[in-house]
């Protein structure tokens, strides 16, 4: 487990996460085809290439779902309780096959539950490609667990 707990949170802090992924078309391939989505954006050659785009563009929610887990083990890794919400998610721009994709974690918000037991976290994501352009961002609301200590 290298995941922090509630107490070791600190408001403002950025966490720059050192994993990093490089998006396939195989897997945007799977993940549309896992989630039902057959938008031809992601999936024509040929549509996509009659875009603005120009080429194919990876699922956003494939961007959004490798982000949290490029996040997860210097923030939740063993010290989640639950996942209580996805908020303000934006693509400002798109990723395509073969770009590698980082995050950085900014912990915005942090307080105790009423009972004392747990901490709700808030965490801005920001996820960019390998030319540092911010292709997704969003905020992750987590229940987390306090120090057995």
């Amino acid at each position: 487990m290298t995941g922090r707990y509630y107490e070791e949170f600190t408001v403002g802090e950025t966490i720059s996460h050192e994993k990093r992924r490089t998006i396939s078309e195989s897997d945007n391939q799977r993940f549309c085809d896992m989630t039902m989505n057959q938008q031809p954006l992601h999936l024509d050659e040929a549509f996509a290439a009659e875009t603005e785009f120009g080429e194919r563009v990876v699922n956003g929610l494939l961007t959004l779902s490798l982000a949290v887990g490029l996040t997860i083990p210097e923030t939740t890794d063993g010290t989640i309780v639950a996942n209580l919400s996805y908020d303000e998610v934006e693509h400002p721009a798109p990723v395509y096959h073969g770009d590698t994709i980082r995050a950085e974690t900014t912990v915005l918000d942090k307080r105790e539950t009423s009972d004392g037991e747990r901490g709700v976290v808030t965490m801005a994501v920001e996820v960019f490609n390998g030319d540092d352009e911010l292709v997704c961002e969003f905020e992750r609301t987590v229940l987390s667990k306090k120090s057995p200590e």
